[in-house]
């Protein structure tokens, strides 16, 4: 008596990559939301410390005092007496724009005293003096 076996269906091992590729989503976009990406541009200016101080998110105009006293609005170096007109044309295009001074913690503080009354002067409602935070 002749007997055939059946060949026997071998069957492979795979592992389920979907739920792999599910956690590695995951943990991209996790640290995609927890990741600051805030990227400081312009001239460089050594900021003073401060406790309490926070980003600012909102659109602003950003006066760069360096320890020269040489003033910058933006990336632009301005003569000190343009300021005034400048910042008055800023502020008329969007009256709700924050104005950001970033002087160097080496300046008088004349000089930056003498920035913020000048874009007082020149509309601005909401004035900040930019610092960073303490260690």
């Amino acid at each position: 008596m002749l007997s055939y076996r059946k060949k026997r269906v071998r069957y492979e091992i795979q592992v389920p990559l979907t739920s792999l590729i599910d956690i590695v989503f995951m943990l991209l976009i996790y640290f995609l939301l927890t990741t600051n990406f805030m990227v400081e541009q312009g001239i460089d200016v050594n900021l003073p410390n401060a406790e309490a101080s926070a980003p600012q998110t909102r659109q602003e105009v950003t006066v760069y005092i360096d320890r020269t006293g040489d003033v910058y609005l933006g990336d632009v170096k301005i003569e000190f007496n343009d300021l005034f007109d400048r910042l008055t044309q800023r502020i008329k295009e969007n009256p709700q724009r924050l104005v950001v001074i970033k002087a160097d913690r080496s300046v008088m503080i004349d000089r930056a005293v003498q920035v913020m009354d000048m874009a007082r002067a020149a509309g601005a409602k909401q004035l900040f003096l930019a610092t960073e935070r303490k260690n």
